[in-house]
């Protein structure tokens, strides 16, 4: 029940208010607070304010979300709706990176703090201070993230697709789905972040080609190797049509690790191979192979001379190969 619980005449009534109270409790972790003073702007004075309410921010995504795709359902705009509430997402995503940054910069000056031995109450004070900073940071951050990881699965119901971030990586401390960029995926930093972006179950590898519809094919295989193997992490060619989205949608959809290993252009026409070597590395459980071009046909054989086992799915018809190395 409500703590402060509103006048009510019916139980139709009572509802409505329980609802109105309450939130889900990925909001109630992520804005919930214990602290009592917050200071994000070392220029500013500490502020006691509380954190927004809960439920208010969670409707507030929602509405914001769900708006604009009826506002321009059945109008000459509704292709243009699936933008504008990308650029939403991506808001929250890119705030919440910069606030990361800034909370990575107060750790560092704790740390250098922590380091030093003054026992004077200046020096005190001042440790103090730069602990409720990174707090205070990391508070903002994780409610940030819970808002657009909201919001992503709102962009996802009403798009078909989910929310994947240009830059950088998408993880949270509080949902567990999570889209990993490769090469903060091979240079995570500490071990809290390390376990975000760097996850330790077993890794699927999978790749086609951009011109690819029949889905089912490939989430029933990916049904299927998630029940055999509960902690998988999916491991894409980050392409953001055909195969590689049809796979990250499911990933989505089942909270399961994402890990986009996008292009290093610095390698030219030599790149696509390079990543193929690079992912025989990371010693996948298995790899899923659609028909593409010649890179996907390169990544069949160099998984399959890596003992890893192949399934591959053509367009037509479908053949299934498992082989490993004597």
């Amino acid at each position: 029940m409500p703590k402060n619980p509103k006048t009510v005449s019916s139980f139709a009534d009572l509802g409505q208010v329980y609802e109105e109270e309450t939130a889900s409790p990925a909001y109630h972790r992520a804005f919930t607070s214990d602290l009592a003073q917050a200071q994000l702007n070392i220029a500013e004075e500490p502020s006691s304010a509380d954190m927004p309410g809960p439920f208010e921010a969670e409707q507030c995504v929602k509405s914001m979300m769900s708006e604009i795709f009826a506002l321009m359902s059945d109008t000459r705009m509704e292709p243009i709706a699936q933008r504008i509430a990308w650029g939403i997402v991506n808001s929250f995503h890119v705030v919440a990176r910069q606030i990361e940054g800034e909370e990575d910069s107060a750790a560092v000056k704790l740390g250098e703090l922590a380091r030093i031995s003054d026992p004077s109450e200046v020096f005190a004070s001042e440790v103090e201070e730069a602990q409720m900073r990174c707090q205070s940071l990391a508070e903002a951050r994780e409610a940030l993230e819970c808002m657009r990881d909201h919001a992503g699965e709102v962009y996802r119901a009403n798009s078909g697709h989910p929310f994947s971030a240009l830059r950088g990586s998408r993880v949270s401390s509080v949902l567990t789905a999570s889209q990993i960029d490769a090469r903060e995926f091979l240079a995570a930093r500490t071990k809290i972040r390390r376990e975000q972006l760097a996850p330790s179950g077993p890794i699927v590898v999978i790749s086609g080609g951009q011109e690819w519809e029949d889905y089912e094919r490939i989430w029933n295989r990916l049904d299927l190797l998630k029940t055999r193997v509960p902690t998988m992490t999916l491991a894409t060619t980050a392409q953001g049509k055909g195969v590689d989205a049809i796979a990250a949608a499911w990933a989505a959809a089942q909270d399961v690790p994402l890990i986009a290993f996008r292009l290093n252009r610095g390698y030219g026409n030599a790149a696509p191979f390079k990543r193929n070597k690079l992912l025989a590395k990371l010693d996948p459980v298995e790899a899923i192979v659609c028909e593409g071009s010649g890179v996907q046909a390169n990544l069949a054989q160099i998984m399959r001379e890596a003992g890893v086992p192949v399934t591959v799915f053509h367009q037509v018809e479908i053949k299934t190969e498992e082989s490993r190395a004597a």
